[in-house]
């Protein structure tokens, strides 16, 4: 029977001192893998959090959660485990601020989704950002057709940034709605000037069936040019 403050067992749990050379080890194996795990996730997956910071309280809260409940991890371990992070927090700190590459790789840069109202088609491949999760950013910011945004940025922290057109200024645009938006067909019913669904391309378009200019898709919907209501 165990008894109860083994001092031994409460801070090594029983473990040879040169233990803490592997733990030193474990930390920092397991700190790179998490960030590069949730660098490649994306940041929508870790909204209004950096990469950076996601990967500190993680490591952080695992540290600190498995001594308190299993009696086979030691304090002292745990603790070298904090002292570990917080030396690499402080040097990836200190890297970002000597590299911008460096920066821009833990931390991401801000890209343009949206361009005069039309998608930045390139920005879209490198994001891991759906075409629907993004209208349903707009959505939230009653924005009804693309042709009232002149510019929409995605941040480092995952949001949306969006800058307007002025109510004279704004052009026709792909809906956004989902009543409109699904309307959509590779079949032109009506003339008139159309929207197409990939890159939100607008042109006039008589009956029939057409390639869009831009990216070579062949879905279109009409477009709309309503004022924005605030």
């Amino acid at each position: 029977m165990k008894e109860i403050f083994e001092w031994n067992r409460v801070f090594y749990n029983d473990l040879p001192e040169n233990f803490a050379l592997e733990v030193v080890f474990r930390s920092t194996v397991m700190f790179i893998i998490l960030l590069l795990t949730l660098k490649l996730a994306g940041k929508r997956g870790v909204k209004q959090l950096s990469i950076f910071e996601t990967v500190i309280i993680i490591a952080l809260g695992s540290a600190a959660g498995d001594p308190m409940f299993y009696e086979d991890v030691g304090i002292v371990p745990a603790a070298i485990v904090f002292t570990v992070i917080i030396i690499l927090y402080r040097s990836v700190t200190w890297l970002t601020g000597k590299s911008k590459k460096f920066e821009e790789f833990i931390e991401g840069k801000t890209e343009c989704l949206i361009n005069d109202g039309k998608f930045s088609v390139s920005t879209f491949k490198k994001e891991s950002l759906a075409q629907d999760e993004f209208f349903s950013e707009l959505r939230i910011k009653s924005i009804e057709h693309l042709g009232q945004i002149k510019h929409a940025f995605i941040e480092t922290s995952g949001e949306v940034s969006v800058f307007f057109y002025k109510d004279e200024e704004v052009k026709y645009g792909l809906p956004i709605l989902p009543a409109a938006f699904n309307k959509k067909s590779k079949n032109i019913s009506i003339d008139g000037i159309h929207a197409c669904t990939f890159c939100g391309h607008t042109e006039e378009q008589k009956i029939g069936t057409a390639k869009c200019k831009v990216c070579q898709k062949e879905e279109w919907v009409e477009a709309i040019n309503t004022k924005r209501i605030t």
